[in-house]
């Protein structure tokens, strides 16, 4: 079997870009990926096409270890986030075709299962009105809904420093939020690398008593030092991870031990199997895996199919219940939600398939999301094309 070319689909809402790759083969089989950028998906299109030529037309399709060496290195220049990102597309489209030819789900080529079903946790619910009042009536939906997790970033504009009167404000959303889906529930601090140490610290102290999950992202993602000096003075977990895209940039991360759990986008660090190797070295380090994501059925699947297998996963973010819900409806067999877990896919591949026509009904669009602009959380962006 070889790969005949590639195919790509864009699903575009005001907020972000869903880019979907079709990989064809010589044998009729069709494999499928996904990722979500930011900002980038025409230079993410123009580098699938160089890379079709240069690297993935003609190539076997059960080789992936191979091609994603030859995606990575064959072009010399060092991969980042486009690059990974455009492995990542084509790498679980092989996987899918991998599980079609022999009549399996991905997880049970990566080892076989350790869980029947993987726990969800809800983001992108808080589109509504920044008061205490609305995002309590959000969050009850939320836990009505079935979920027994969520994730929320109360802290506005905020960066690097938050003043007492907004600090006030980010404690009130989340005191209600923490009312509205009661003591059991799992409630995840979204902080997106907004602040300086002490600020991060100091604003962890003060929702202490809401008891969050974890503290994501406390410190802008570039200087790990910094994270380590967070890490040393709460008592909250640290989750941080979405914005690397190369596994092998995790070894100071886990040297430091600054984190206690990762977070992988597997549509931006080069696919399942990195995600799934990652992971390995994460519970070498006893650290915990709940990948970042962002994205549509598509990548939902290609992470549930790493859950499936991954002894150290603890729970995978879900979007597309609440955020532009519609665009499930691009692929048949989406990934549902079902009293807080997903079902661990039985379909042979991924278990989904992209439905092109449906998938037209969503044009690109010149998608912004700015985490510093007023109404960001609302994820409805002004026609002028700022961030709103």
């Amino acid at each position: 079997m070889r790969i005949t070319g590639i195919s790509t689909h864009v699903v575009g809402t005001p907020w972000r870009n869903l880019t979907y790759v079709q990989v064809h083969t010589d044998e009729g089989l069709t494999g499928v990926g996904e990722t979500r950028m930011l900002g980038r998906t025409d230079a993410l299109l123009g580098y699938l096409r160089e890379a079709e030529a240069n690297h993935i037309a003609g190539s076997d399709p059960f080789a992936i270890e191979d091609l994603v060496r030859r995606m990575k290195y064959g072009d010399y220049g060092r991969a980042g986030e486009i690059v990974m990102s455009g492995i990542a597309v084509v790498e679980m489209a092989c996987w899918d075709i991998k599980g079609k030819a022999l009549g399996v789900p991905v997880w049970q080529l990566l080892g076989g299962k350790v869980t029947d079903r993987v726990k969800a946790y809800a983001n992108g619910w808080y589109t509504t009105e920044r008061t205490p009042e609305a995002y309590h009536k959000a969050a009850r939906a939320v836990v009505e809904r079935g979920y027994r997790a969520l994730k929320i970033d109360p802290f506005g504009t905020g960066h690097f420093e938050l003043d007492h009167q907004q600090t006030r404000y980010a404690v009130s959303l989340i005191e209600a939020v923490r009312d509205a889906i009661g003591p059991d529930a799992e409630l995840m601090l979204e902080m997106h690398g907004r602040f300086s140490p002490s600020t991060a610290v100091r604003l962890a102290r003060d929702l202490a008593p809401f008891e969050p999950a974890w503290l994501e992202e406390p410190v802008p993602p570039e200087n790990l030092k910094a994270l380590e000096k967070v890490a040393a003075k709460v008592d909250i977990p640290i989750a941080t991870g979405e914005r690397i895209h190369d596994r092998i940039e995790f070894r100071e991360l886990f040297e430091s031990q600054a984190a206690d759990v990762i977070q992988p986008d597997v549509g931006h660090i080069g696919g399942i199997l990195e995600t799934r190797k990652l992971a390995a070295t994460a519970e070498t380090h006893y650290m915990l895996v709940a990948p970042h994501n962002v994205g549509g059925p598509v990548l939902t699947a290609a992470s549930l199919q790493v859950a499936g297998c991954t002894p150290n996963f603890k729970i995978l973010e879900h979007f597309n219940d609440f955020a532009d819900a519609e665009i499930k409806k691009v692929v048949k067999g989406a990934p549902q939600v079902v009293d807080g877990y997903f079902e661990l896919p039985q379909a042979p591949g991924l278990g989904v398939e992209l439905d092109v026509d449906a998938a037209a009904e969503f044009p690109q669009q010149q998608a912004r999301f700015d985490l510093w602009a007023e109404g960001w959380e609302k994820r409805a962006p002004k026609t002028s094309g700022a961030a709103g």
